[in-house]
């Protein structure tokens, strides 16, 4: 016995059509028109969209940073992400300076058992390769690829606390050409930024505007030439983490133009928030949009979605990081620098590219699904695990009502955090039900499903087979 799923529209990335669909045993089992209800239970979804679960590949749950600590753990972050539609994560964990990445790996792991509601995966954030010229730390991530983890991630920002140099960026290009992971890389002019970000303070200017305005876009764009470069040299892809300007995209579109295997991440945040509307420098307040890269001038937004409409950008994530306004957001009060860095979107992130997406005629719902699920899954090793709804892939099913209103609010929202980025916005598309591995976890809005019950994803290092 089953669950027989009939009357909707399955959409994938690459078609749409009217079918039932049947799960047995956590996997989808068949997907085509008039399957036998035999002694199924039946799920009808009249006027609703059958979308594969959404994979958001960046995610920092129960993250340390500047002294406190991300306010989502992976109950509470996984749990929202299900509600909005998401069925798979891939968050970080952290490399340690001094420490060995399975250090780092058995800490995450730790953080997840038992509190993950979702499946979830890890990507590595590398500090040290340590002595011996290195060797260590590229035995170690060959270590970790066995591990299921087969994506690294690397800063060109961040001095003194996460920045790399570009001589072991490059070596671990260079490691991951032999072991087929990917290099995710953090984008910006660390030393620079990290210049313009002193000279500011030293001009009394403390307000977060500032935190925007010392990051200038082109420091941005050459963090991005800089880093597509090495991994030109290595022979080997490369993957631009929230990328949030018309500047970087420049690189990467003139990259990708030349053949070379550059991809590349956007956020919701970007697409559509600005500068000029959530920080005009007129209150403590804009600490909440305080996050890295920052807000850019809004003319950069429909630039960056005519890059998800031409394959420039492959893939629409959160960064969701989120920090409480009152009581750690204020670390910064006086000093932008000590803003802890992120914002939360997990939830929404799902109904506001839909929305602003889909409905505004910007991007096609098969655009959507691949931006949100099909290409993730595929870039970071989890496809047709995940991604797609066909037989024998995890029976991850959203039943989306294209109908559904939904207004925005930190007052009912299920992040642990106290405010939202998108307050009051008024969205038309939500997730009705969601189905992780053939659970019913999501009905009407709330979580049914039992914490913990998400698992760890063993992803596949793909090579060069990522397109």
């Amino acid at each position: 016995m089953g669950t027989l799923i009939q009357n909707g529209t399955v959409v994938n990335a690459d078609d749409r059509k009217r079918a039932d669909l049947l799960i047995e045993d956590g996997k989808i089992s068949e997907v085509r028109a008039g399957i036998d209800p035999a002694s199924h239970t039946i799920v009808d979804a009249t006027g609703l969209l059958l979308l594969p679960g959404g994979v958001d590949a960046h995610t920092h749950m129960d993250m340390p940073f500047g002294g406190t600590i991300s306010a989502d753990d992976f109950l509470t972050g996984t749990r929202a992400a299900a509600i909005g539609g998401t069925t798979t994560i891939v968050d970080f964990a952290i490399q340690a300076r001094g420490t060995r990445m399975r250090d780092a790996f058995d800490i995450w792991r730790g953080k997840a058992e038992g509190k993950a509601c979702i499946d979830y995966g890890l990507h590595m954030i590398v500090t040290d390769l340590g002595s011996d010229a290195g060797k260590q730390g590229l035995h170690d991530m060959d270590d970790m690829v066995r591990e299921g983890v087969a994506s690294f991630k690397l800063f060109m920002a961040y001095p003194n606390v996460l920045m790399v140099d570009d001589g072991t960026i490059f070596k671990a290009l260079q490691q991951t050409a032999k072991n087929g992971a990917l290099i995710c890389m953090h984008a910006e002019n660390g030393s620079v930024i990290d210049t313009i970000v002193q000279q500011t303070l030293a001009e009394g200017k403390t307000a977060p505007i500032y935190h925007a305005l010392t990051r200038p876009t082109i420091a941005e764009a050459e963090a991005v030439n800089r880093c597509i470069a090495m991994a030109e040299i290595a022979g080997t892809p490369v993957y631009i983490v929230h990328l949030s300007s018309e500047d970087a995209l420049n690189q990467v579109r003139e990259a990708r133009d030349r053949g070379l295997p550059a991809f590349a991440e956007t956020c919701p945040q970007y697409l559509l928030l600005s500068l000029e509307d959530h920080m005009p420098g007129k209150s403590f307040e804009e600490a909440k949009y305080v996050f890295t890269p920052p807000l850019r001038e809004k003319k950069n937004q429909p630039k960056l979605w005519d890059g998800l409409v031409h394959d420039h950008l492959q893939v629409v994530s959160t960064d969701h990081c989120p920090f409480c306004f009152a009581d750690q957001k204020v670390l910064g009060k006086d000093d932008f620098t000590k803003i802890p860095n992120g914002g939360p979107g997990v939830e929404n992130r799902m109904q506001v590219i839909y929305h602003h997406g889909v409905n505004a005629g910007k991007i096609t719902l098969e655009r959507f699904v691949e931006i949100t699920s099909t290409a993730p899954a595929r870039i970071f090793g989890m496809y047709p695990k995940k991604g797609l709804l066909a037989k024998g892939s995890d029976a991850d099913v959203i039943l989306w009502d294209p109908n559904a209103e939904h207004v925005i609010s930190a007052a009912t929202h299920n992040m642990r955090v106290d405010y939202s980025m998108f307050e009051g916005w008024r969205v038309n598309g939500n997730a009705r039900m969601v189905f992780s591995r053939g659970e019913l976890i999501v009905d009407g809005g709330r979580y049914i499903g039992v914490e913990g019950r998400g698992q760890y994803l063993r992803r596949e290092a793909r090579g060069g087979a990522w397109q």
